[in-house]
């Protein structure tokens, strides 16, 4: 599919509301099916991600029923062998996590993926599972992931890298050893809706600095109403920010401190952002975000903060295109690991929009503020972020720009342009 993307010659006004936040409803899915007893799940994403984690529990003989956007789990907290393929279709979070569960269970499975998510590198959770007693057969450390179901066994682990992901699997496998404490350090703290949500689910789960543990538990079913996805609100961030006499209010979004990187960097880049009406729900702070257009410089982005906006790197690549000075984004080597390798992918595409941008082995630097002239056509790589980040700059190129494979946006945010016309 392709799609067209005109200059807005107008500002973006009004106030909307976020899809739920796909991590988390990718959680509530997989602890609920965990869980013994009845579980109500509101304002669960309609992203395909999210619901292919819910068809997978299904197979796996969960019972769900679903009512607009509620969805209501059955389980006898026990899962059943499913002996046809669990399909993870573009979704690493859904393969990385389902991988820690599966592990321990006493039955087989085979987790398989699309194209894309087949290349993507599964080596960081087989290694661990893999010390803990998994038997996992793989082409490479690659999907499709042929699981044998067994007992596991406590481990302390040290990442190498900090991802949610990989602690999540882990410490779901742990979740299910018999004796002993797993555990997961990494180098800086990874977003922590998985401890946050066990927690509030009765886990004993313990977070000490970057290390955190658990042990055996068994799950009290949940009723959550999931706040909005703030990585889905970075577009319209930056959208805000960067059109001309533009101000907006996103309505009841997510600012968990782990997720909450890319306000960081906005408004040391100078941006007029401020939140109003903030609260906590099931451990997880909500509010209201206030964005205006506003002057920008640029600045660096490195260490701690890369695993706080890891997913937002595109759409604050495309922001400093239009900070005066120059933006180092560092230590953000493992955007080459994602749907496509992000680095090369945002370079290139940027630089066909005529974007002063470099790629450097762990990021890029953007030199600004640079007219994006447009006029041209550019790719998305498979990759939905890429896609709604190129959506983003053309709404303040000089010509019109067409975006191949806009398609991908139905993967996390099928109502995106939608959103964008109400602003409009």
């Amino acid at each position: 599919m392709q799609k067209k993307v005109s200059t807005l010659n107008k500002p973006l006004n009004g106030e909307i509301t976020i899809p739920a936040d796909k991590s988390i409803s990718h959680r509530a899915v997989m602890f609920s099916s965990l869980a013994k007893g009845t579980s109500i799940i509101r304002n669960f994403s309609d992203g395909q991600d999210p619901l292919t984690t819910l068809k997978i529990f299904n197979q796996l003989g969960i019972e769900s029923d679903i009512k607009e956007n509620e969805i209501i789990i059955k389980s006898t907290g026990k899962l059943k062998q499913n002996n046809l393929p669990l399909d993870c279709g573009n979704s690493g979070t859904t393969m990385r996590l389902v991988s820690g569960i599966l592990a321990g269970q006493n039955f087989n499975s085979v987790l398989i993926g699309d194209e894309s998510l087949s290349k993507r590198p599964m080596k960081r959770i087989i290694e661990p599972l893999t010390q803990m007693g998994a038997i996992i057969e793989a082409n490479e450390y690659k999907a499709p992931l042929k699981i044998t179901g067994q007992d596991l066994h406590a481990i302390d682990y040290t990442s190498q890298i900090a991802s949610a992901q990989v602690k999540s699997c882990i410490l779901l496998a742990g979740l299910g050893v018999n004796d002993g404490i797993t555990s997961v350090t990494e180098p800086y703290v990874s977003r922590n809706h998985t401890e946050l949500m066990l927690k509030a689910m009765g886990a004993n789960i313990s977070t000490n600095g970057t290390k955190v543990s658990i042990q055996k538990s068994e799950l009290s079913p949940i009723e959550i109403n999931i706040c909005g996805d703030i990585s889905s609100a970075a577009y319209f961030i930056v959208a805000a920010l960067i059109v001309p006499n533009s101000k907006i209010i996103l309505k009841k979004v997510g600012l968990n401190p782990t997720r909450t990187g890319i306000l960081d960097v906005a408004q040391k880049m100078g941006a007029n952002i401020k939140i109003l009406d903030e609260k906590e729900v099931y451990g997880e702070k909500v509010g209201d975000i206030q964005i205006e257009y506003s002057e920008l410089n640029g600045c660096e982005i490195s260490g701690e903060i890369i695993p706080r906006l890891i997913d937002e790197i595109p759409i604050i690549a495309v922001l400093a295109t239009q900070a005066k000075g120059k933006t180092v984004i560092k230590d953000a080597q493992d955007l080459r690991n994602k749907e496509s390798d992000r680095i090369t992918a945002v370079v290139t595409e940027l630089k066909r929009l005529g974007a002063n941008i470099e790629e450097t082995p762990d990021g890029m630097i953007i030199r600004g503020k640079c007219n994006l002239l447009g006029d041209t056509e550019v790719e998305t790589y498979h990759d939905h972020r890429l896609a709604m980040s190129l959506y983003v700059a053309g709404l303040i190129c000089e010509k019109e720009i067409l975006i191949n494979g806009f398609e991908w946006v139905n993967i996390s945010f099928p109502t995106f342009e939608e959103l964008f016309n109400k602003l409009i």
